[in-house]
């Protein structure tokens, strides 16, 4: 039997009233996609932060081909062939492709201190080449689309002559195509001999692309599995300790009696962004949006919510026009928005999960000027206990949190405004599947209470599965209108890419 590419043996990981990592053994063989699952928590990103060198563990031996290794820094891990693209890319925005890819590596020139460009891009050209990706190293990132942004992080990994690469969410924001070319380029790696660590909760692409997936649980190693010899519902029974079906949207909506109009936007207009939109959401329903991503779902949900200015049309709410200039304005009013980035927009990560909650609401809990800490303790202690937050106490900062413990954090602060109409901008966005139940039954009861609400999801599945009805988007326009009974992915796709 050959020497694994890697091997983690008995790594132990806690934090203050957490053990993270408990005694986790995991192991990658050479030229191998290894899907690496788990639910919000699991320990998946604190087991690749440690081979990283970006967390020390408390005990454990990480092997690398069948060398023992002490990785004390991301320097360290480099160095040994390793590199971790994370779901936030580590790049420079002002920078192009090539100065990225060899930052902090660039070739020096003939004078001391100043960079040999001409061979820098003519370096970086052809590591982009040899990895069959079309693009312009001279371009600026921050000019890139995302999948091209990833490619450029895939880029930088293999310039550095990376033997191991994981990654982590890789197709959180790509289209299918984009999907496809990412999949094309990881088979390429694993055909060079490059070992790959694939995190992702969208289980059908586990199975798409993997050799293996190893299941975490609480920190615990639950099992590992050729992919040939399991199944989707084998690989959630593991991630959750029980019985849950993966299509869940469908299963979890329960139907709430629809009432009278919350909100209506008429003629609503953003000059190259949004134009000439017309809708209604009644109290009690779930209004689906679609379209593809730039068909300007997200720029409509911050318009309503006076994030950003409209240059016509009009906004009402419970029969009578208002006019919303600022987020603030429309707290006010009983708007809530739950974001589609929910650590640069939703939370605010040095603060505790207390100030989170309280946040978009403390003026119920202020009294001459004063927060009143105990009443604010408790109501977040409520909505920890109501929507299972995982958290060892309400003054942990929220930026050690789950991903999925997070997104619960950011709808904890948003109940607790009471809100009558709630936008919800991809709310599942890179969350498991647990929590994806978690979230579907709290819109459930929300509808039920009344609540109007509106779902903008990149994800077919759920907004058949959530919706009354499902709005679809194109080129910044209402494009179709469908009920639920005959709404289809196919028809979304076709209506979505510009067809009847």
């Amino acid at each position: 039997m050959s020497i694994p590419a890697l091997q983690m043996k008995g790594i132990t990981k806690t934090y203050p009233g957490v053990r993270a990592l408990d005694n986790v053994d995991f192991q990658v063989a050479k030229g191998e996609i290894h899907a690496l699952v788990g639910e919000n928590g699991a320990g998946k990103s604190t087991l690749m932060k440690i081979l990283a060198g970006a967390l020390p563990m408390d005990s454990g031996d990480i092997l690398i081909d069948g060398a023992p290794v002490h990785i004390t820094s991301p320097q360290t891990a480099m160095e040994l062939g390793i590199s971790i693209i994370y779901q936030e890319f580590n790049l420079v925005p002002y920078l192009n492709a090539a100065e990225n890819i060899f930052l902090g590596r660039e070739p020096k020139g003939a004078i001391p201190g100043f960079v040999n460009f001409p061979v820098m891009y003519a370096e970086a050209q052809k590591v982009v080449d040899h990895l069959g990706v079309r693009l312009n190293v001279r371009t600026p990132v921050n000019r890139l689309s995302v999948a091209q942004q990833q490619m450029v992080e895939v880029a930088k990994a293999t310039s550095r002559k990376a033997t191991i690469i994981a990654m982590d969410e890789p197709s959180a924001t790509l289209t299918e195509h984009e999907l496809e070319s990412l999949f094309d380029l990881i088979r390429s790696l694993k055909q060079s001999g490059v070992s790959i660590i694939y995190i992702s909760h969208r289980l059908e692409e586990v199975f798409q692309i993997a050799d293996r997936v190893t299941v975490l649980r609480d920190g615990r190693l639950v099992g590992t599995k050729p992919v040939s010899e399991t199944d989707r519902d084998d690989v959630i029974r593991m991630m959750v300790g029980r019985e849950l079906k993966e299509s869940a949207a469908a299963d979890q909506k329960q139907a709430a009696e629809i009432g009278e109009p919350a909100l209506t936007v008429k003629n609503l207009s953003r000059r190259g962004v949004i134009e000439d939109i017309n809708f209604t959401v009644r109290r009690g329903e779930v209004l689906g949006i679609a379209g593809l991503v730039g068909a300007g779902r997200t720029e409509l949900a911050r318009a309503i919510f006076g994030a950003d200015p409209i240059d016509e049309g009009e906004i009402w709410l419970n029969g009578s026009r208002v006019d919303i200039r600022s987020p603030r304005e429309a707290i006010r009013r009983g708007i809530g928005l739950v974001t589609e980035d929910r650590k640069a927009l939703g939370l605010i990560l040095g603060m505790v999960v207390r100030e989170n909650i309280s946040l978009a609401n403390l003026d119920a809990l202020t009294r001459l000027g004063f927060v009143n800490r105990r009443e604010e303790k408790r109501a977040a202690t409520q909505f920890i206990e109501d929507l299972m937050i995982k958290t060892p106490s309400v003054e942990q900062e929220v930026q050690n949190l789950s991903g999925g413990n997070q997104q619960k954090v950011v709808l904890a602060k948003w109940l607790f405004t009471q809100s009558k109409v709630l936008i919800f901008d991809e709310p599942t966005r890179g969350i498991d599947v647990g929590s994806k139940v978690e979230i579907y039954q709290l819109m459930n009861r929300l509808a039920a209470s009344g609540v109007a609400i509106i779902m903008i999801s990149s994800e077919l599945p759920e907004i058949l599965g959530m919706s009354d009805r499902i709005l679809v988007m194109h080129e910044g326009r209402i494009a179709g209108d469908l009920g639920r009974e005959e709404a289809t992915q196919e028809k979304i796709m076709r209506i979505a890419t510009g067809g009847e």
